[in-house]
């Protein structure tokens, strides 16, 4: 990594991608394949990985997802091409053994109460969750990140009798311009940062 990425990158990545209400286009599962190739690569704890995602495509899978949904959220999630359900596998120190292979780590968080381990779980699929819409957008793609919903009837939906609960959802696909609003203010760095 010997240099920055150009302005257009940057643009594409940042400065100019927006959170989109609305999408048209078609996600192949291909591009959810290469999205994933990529998001893969992001940095967790440990190398833990907890994220498990759920492309949701087909109306029947739309079918089981929309009873969770907020009313505000409903329409634009079922009619975008793709919903992502990220969630966190509670059990992500199973996989250690081939995750961080050069150090038996699944002993640091096999013993930890339930309430440690989603928090461990959470936070770093969260930051799978950014890696995700990073991916998504280096790929042509745009995002609506949300959190309205039901978790409770999401995993039961999904990951009933499994470890994994849900965290996040993405709808993916191109964005309507026309159901962006305009970009909110963000925090100047003096008032976000310090340098010691």
């Amino acid at each position: 990594m010997t240099q920055a990425l150009n302005d257009a990158a940057l643009d594409q990545l940042f400065r100019t991608a927006r959170t989109y209400n609305a999408f048209t286009g078609e996600v192949s599962d291909e591009t959810l394949q290469q999205l994933y190739g990529l998001l893969k690569f992001g940095p967790t704890e440990a190398n833990t990985t907890p994220a498990r995602i759920v492309f949701v495509k087909s109306e029947e899978a739309k079918a089981k997802l929309g009873p969770a949904l907020s009313e505000g959220n409903y329409k634009k999630t079922m009619a975008a091409p793709c919903v992502a359900i990220i969630g966190y596998d509670m059990r992500f120190f199973d996989k250690l053994p081939v995750l961080f292979p050069h150090v038996d780590a699944k002993p640091w968080f096999e013993h930890r109460d339930e309430a440690d381990l989603a928090w461990v779980a959470n936070r770093n699929s969260s930051l799978q969750t950014a890696y995700l819409i990073l991916a998504a957008r280096s790929l042509g793609l745009d995002c609506g990140p949300m959190t309205g919903f039901d978790n409770a009837k999401v995993d039961e939906a999904f990951f009933a009798g499994t470890p994994v609960r849900s965290s996040i959802l993405v709808n993916l696909g191109q964005g309507d311009p026309a159901s962006i609003f305009p970009r909110s203010p963000r925090l100047g760095f003096d008032e976000a940062c310090q340098i010691l």
